[in-house]
């Protein structure tokens, strides 16, 4: 091809080529129809849908390696188009009042959110131009799943009965437009029924053919400012989930000499389901503690837990925590496992490694204190 396009047109036809991997299934083993290991795309699709299977073989698909085929991440696809179907119901059931105010912590969301999409849809073009698909599709995945599904909605999700501010809900739907539009070119069924739902539409209007928003600012220190408070927030749920404290039960932060990002109380506050949160010079005896940078911060429990009992439910999860623990670095130190497995499963296993060291840490320091 090379040679014909200068022979012909005098000219390079194409500068980058791309290579696809071998199909090999889970076990490693090059599909065949003698081993009996190669799917019926149909059936697959029958199970999990157009758009799962395809966000399955983008998972198993990273740039130059063997494509390891695993059917569970097409069950992800499935589970994550249902997460998008049910986000969209969410927000297309809200009631909307033109009048209200924007609660503050609303404002708060819609600015970093924003941030966060201008930033991974910069992050995705980049991609594409490297030909790193899989990782562009993991960029949006975890922008949909945890940032706007787990963080966003949950922050600007009205009280049950109430509207939700109009000012707030237009953001919201634009940020949903443009998350469709990263997401179309690995999910096309389900964005474009989505996206012509969303608002009405013109004749012969879709996805395929809209124009992605230019280039725009993003807040690095904002950004950063709001992985602060979500690190406070989990820990401060972490709290409850250790102590078995129910979510309705309000409890108070303290804040040890300095606060540093003050500015986010109000997302702290409705996020934790918090009374107040305290500045103070000391940290109160009995309360459970943490730290967050160079920063520590308390609950007081006072009497809302027997202590008793709380030690023994803390030392068996210990026990199962570090049972855990040992399994996932076993899978890590496998040299075979780290170099053919997915970026997604590798990304899950390190994920279950911070997660359950963060826990363990969490449990060792709670018990010092109990025994005390």
């Amino acid at each position: 091809m090379i040679m014909s396009g200068y022979e012909y047109e005098g000219q390079m036809p194409f500068k980058n080529v791309y290579f696809t991997g071998i199909v090999r299934d889970k076990l490693g083993r090059k599909m065949s129809k003698s081993l009996g290991n190669s799917p019926d795309p149909l059936d697959l699709i029958d199970r999990y849908g157009a758009d799962g299977v395809r966000m399955g073989m983008m998972l198993s698909a990273p740039a130059g390696n063997d494509i390891l085929f695993d059917e569970a991440l097409c069950e992800q696809g499935r589970n994550f188009t249902n997460k998008i179907w049910n986000a969209f119901r969410l927000i297309k059931g809200w009631q909307v009042d033109e009048q209200a105010e924007v609660p503050e912590v609303s404002r708060l969301a819609v600015r970093w959110f924003e941030s966060m999409l201008n930033k991974t849809a910069a992050e995705i073009a980049d991609l594409f131009t490297k030909y790193r698909l899989s990782e562009a599709l993991m960029a949006v995945y975890k922008l949909f799943w945890d940032e706007f599904s787990s963080w966003y909605l949950e922050m600007i999700k009205p009280a049950y009965g109430q509207a939700i501010d109009g000012i707030t809900y237009k953001a919201t739907l634009s940020y949903f437009d443009g998350l469709l539009k990263l997401l179309h070119p690995f999910m096309p069924f389900i964005t474009e029924e989505l996206w012509q739902q969303i608002c009405e539409r013109k004749e012969g209007e879709s996805i395929m053919v809209s124009l992605l928003a230019p280039d725009a600012g993003v807040e690095e220190t904002f950004i950063n400012q709001f992985e602060t408070a979500k690190e406070i927030i989990g820990n401060v749920r972490t709290i409850r989930l250790q102590k078995n404290i129910v979510p309705k039960e309000t409890l108070e932060l303290h804040v040890i000499s300095h606060h540093p990002v003050e500015l986010l109380n109000a997302v702290i506050i409705k996020m934790c389901n918090l009374s107040a949160i305290v500045i103070t010079d000391t940290k109160a005896e009995g309360a459970s503690g943490f730290m967050v940078g160079t920063t520590e911060f308390a609950v007081p429990l006072d009497n809302l837990i027997d202590i008793a009992a709380e030690i023994a439910r803390m030392e068996a999860e210990l026990t199962h925590k570090e049972g855990f623990l040992q399994g996932v670095l076993k899978k890590l130190d496998n040299e075979k496992f780290v170099n053919n497995a997915p970026p997604a499963v590798l990304e899950m296993e390190r994920k279950k490694q911070a997660d359950a060291e963060s826990i363990i840490k969490s449990l060792r320091e709670g018990l010092e204190m109990l025994r005390k």
